[in-house]
């Protein structure tokens, strides 16, 4: 079998790994790069499909995130200017609930915190300004001007792209069978070869945690459903019209989780129509037992939560999709070094909301794998905390 050496070996060409591709031959253009990948770059397999993710500054989830999400911004605007594409749209972004739970109380400690502009809108102006909403009566609203969306298979082609022209050297359709690390550098086995480097990197999404088998890492796949809907109104749901939105759904009528969506716009390159979809764990599955598509029941959640919430954009369905979460045990990102082996880098464990990091994740982990550190602060996601490595 045919051996070929490489500086640094990307493995996963999904959100995180075409990133770490695009930065590294962006500031370390000496490396000889090669990232593998067992499906399409992009795909419709991994965690980025769908069509749109959500980017705020206001991060409820952990205050920590927030100076990431800064030099994220940074590096969006820097793939476009050497791109030429716009992957991100800003649109305002509003998030309803009552004043105390996670998604509003914590977005406004957020904003305050890191000084960041924002509107604490009371449940009297809501109605006014955005009659699409009905919530309960002690609801408020939190506004930031700056949050809006990223079009995640347009980033995932595009960082790729820029990769190769950079030199990058990107394999779709072989999947690795086997890795190994020692002192001397790390070795990967596909069905096509054996690749060997001084340097891995492993960013594969739902797969992690069979990549990292060694690791005994607690990470659990769920199918999520994405839903497209026509609404009764399309007026009130235009880009415009409607910013970027999530709702907390706390425990009430037999829900929870964050009911979120997005507003209709004509540039959209996905499906037609409002997407909704719930932010909370789905099935539990197997990444490589579960197949994309609709099933039976998959509309109904999506479709009772925006009735009780957005009831005129609950008209006929247009599109059902799916994708993976790959939730952390304390829902945080994984980044850090392998433990056991200083020449592998690993990411995993997004939990749901790791796209609008993909710009500056990509970015520390092509500072890791070529320099040996990265100024941004990830130190707050490493493996420590789970005490177990």
């Amino acid at each position: 079998m045919p051996t070929s050496t490489y500086d640094i070996i990307v493995l996963g060409v999904g959100s995180m790994g075409a990133a770490t591709c695009w930065q590294l031959t962006r500031k370390y253009p000496r490396k000889r790069v090669l990232g593998l990948e067992q499906f399409d770059i992009p795909n419709t397999r991994a965690s980025h499909g769908g069509g749109s993710r959500v980017i705020r500054l206001a991060y409820f989830e952990h205050p920590d995130y927030v100076a990431l999400l800064r030099r994220a911004y940074e590096n969006w605007e820097a793939l476009r200017q050497q791109s030429g594409q716009q992957v991100l749209h800003l649109t305002g972004g509003l998030y309803l609930g009552r004043p105390d739970c996670d998604l509003v109380a914590g977005s406004i400690q957020a904003a305050q915190l890191h000084g960041l502009p924002h509107e604490v809108i009371e449940r009297r102006d809501l109605a006014r300004r955005f009659p699409q909403f009905h919530v309960p009566d002690d609801a408020i609203g939190f506004y930031e001007a700056g949050s809006g969306l990223v079009l995640p298979e347009l980033t995932v082609g595009t960082c790729a792209r820029l990769a190769l022209e950079n030199g990058a050297e990107l394999h779709a359709h072989e999947p690795a069978h086997a890795w190994e690390a020692d002192g001397g550098g790390v070795k990967v086995t596909t069905a096509h070869g054996v690749y060997e480097a001084e340097r891995l990197v492993i960013t594969a999404g739902p797969w992690a945690a069979k990549l990292l088998g060694d690791l005994q890492l607690e990470l659990t796949v769920t199918r999520q459903v994405l839903a497209w809907f026509w609404p009764k109104r399309p007026e009130l749901f235009s880009m415009g019209a409607l910013p970027c939105w999530g709702v907390d759904l706390g425990t009430t009528d037999g829900h929870e989780g964050v009911l979120y969506g997005f507003p209709m716009w004509d540039g959209s390159p996905s499906n037609p129509g409002l997407k909704a979809a719930l932010h909370q764990p789905g099935e539990p599955c197997d990444p490589d037992d579960a197949q994309p598509g609709a099933r039976p029941g998959d509309e109904a959640p999506v479709r009772d939560a925006l009735s009780r919430r957005l009831p005129d954009a609950a008209g006929p369905l247009l599109a059902l999709r799916t994708c993976f979460y790959t939730n952390s045990p304390d829902g945080h990102f994984i980044i850090d070094r392998h433990p056991r082996f200083d020449s592998v880098t690993l990411a995993c464990g997004f939990s749901g909301h790791g796209f609008k990091f993909v710009s500056v994740i990509g970015e520390a982990l092509a500072d890791l794998a070529a320099a040996g550190d990265t100024p941004h602060p990830i130190g707050f996601l490493n493996l420590k905390r789970f005490q177990r490595v």
